[in-house]
């Protein structure tokens, strides 16, 4: 059989079940079937959304899983009509998809997709089968994308072309975390220059929001967290002040308002709880406000929040990715990399075989990453 044809024996880190750490297995990757592309993953980071998955807060996965969603790697081979990619490619996987023709695509304003995972799981590729087998079982798919195996296979608009000059062990951050941290601060919130932000959480989401507030031109960004070994990174990213709310005997919110005089312009809540979100949009400045949720709160979550605190003028959104659409942002966004436009490299601490993947994750829940 020709190359493209060809199941692939490979190791992938698979979750057999919620609660349970990853298990590096081999696994067979079988070929890409039409619309799809098999990539060789070069790098993946690892993202606090699969230590959801892991510990099964994420919703509607399936079990046993391969993870990962912030992965670069190189084509090995396409399935029939695959136009936008060709074997030997650098690609980024997104597990936003941007299929181009459901109306959230054909609307400018919108980076959502239909196919996305927030409207029908991502747990079986399209045509509802697994790619993947181990031990003779089917594993499941993770955003469609499973950036924890050595080849995944993946729908074509799942990935982007990029930059041949692009190095994979730094640009596979731009597939989520600093995407979506960089354009939370310049797509969703729209910071302004002179404006004063404050961001809650300083993992790599939380310093990469601080790096799209500077590019805005804030002028007084304030991070927060209860790890004080996150400050130094954060101010050389370019926040001008770091805050830790267990060192007040007064709500953090309220800390916030007395530094500011009134408030900040924009806050990012970059945690992922109901306190944390309920404290964001409470140090908003009342009436202009605007409050930005980036943490993935657990599914099944509620926040209470007191209406007053939205009647008076303040705004609370979301943001999906940072508001990009990936097809089309991933290329651009690697050519900044490339002009140091930012330096995304400073928010990488550690650098691990897949075979160590587990301490990748323990080194994450200690808050040393």
């Amino acid at each position: 059989l020709p190359l493209f044809l060809q199941v692939i024996r490979c190791r992938a880190a698979v979750a057999w079940a919620r609660g349970k750490p990853l298990s590096v297995e081999e696994v067979e990757v079988a070929p890409p079937k039409a619309h799809e592309v098999r990539v060789k993953i070069v790098a993946t980071g690892i993202c606090h959304t699969d230590d959801h998955v892991l510990e099964g807060s994420f919703p509607d996965i399936d079990f046993p899983v391969i993870p990962g969603h912030e992965g670069a790697g190189i084509v090995e081979s396409t399935g029939e009509g695959v136009t936008s990619v060709k074997p030997g490619d650098k690609v980024i996987l997104f597990g936003l998809p941007q299929c181009g023709e459901c109306r959230f695509c054909l609307n400018p304003d919108s980076n959502y997709c239909l196919k996305s995972h927030l409207s029908e799981p991502q747990n079986l590729l399209p045509d509802k089968t697994s790619r993947f087998t181990c031990k003779g079982k089917q594993i499941y798919h993770f955003l469609w994308i499973s950036t924890f195996a050595e080849y995944t296979v993946v729908p074509e608009y799942t990935l982007a072309k990029i930059d041949a000059a692009a190095p994979l062990d730094k640009v596979c951050l731009l597939g989520c975390g600093f995407s979506t941290g960089y354009g939370a601060a310049i797509n969703t919130a729209k910071v302004k220059p002179g404006s004063t932000c404050a961001i809650f959480g300083l993992g790599g989401v939380g310093l990469s929001v601080i790096m799209g507030c500077k590019v805005s031109g804030a002028s007084r960004i304030i991070a927060i967290d209860i790890n004080k070994d996150k400050f130094a990174k954060a101010k050389e990213l370019g926040a001008t002040e770091c805050i830790n709310p267990q060192d007040f005997k007064k709500p953090v919110q309220e800390v916030l308002i007395e530094m500011t005089g009134y408030g900040v312009d924009y806050s990012f809540e970059v945690i992922g709880t109901a306190d944390t979100v309920i404290a964001a949009l409470a140090s908003c400045k009342m009436n202009t406000g605007v409050c930005v949720m980036v943490g993935l709160v657990p599914s099944g979550s509620v926040v209470p929040i007191d209406p007053l605190l939205l009647l008076s003028g303040r705004t609370c959104k979301g943001t999906l990715l940072g508001g990009w659409k990936m097809r089309d942002s991933i290329p651009k966004l690697v050519s900044s990399y490339l002009e140091k436009k930012f330096n995304s490299d400073l928010l990488i601490t550690h650098t691990l075989p897949i075979a160590k993947i587990n301490e990748g994750f323990e080194l994450l829940r200690a808050g040393k990453r």
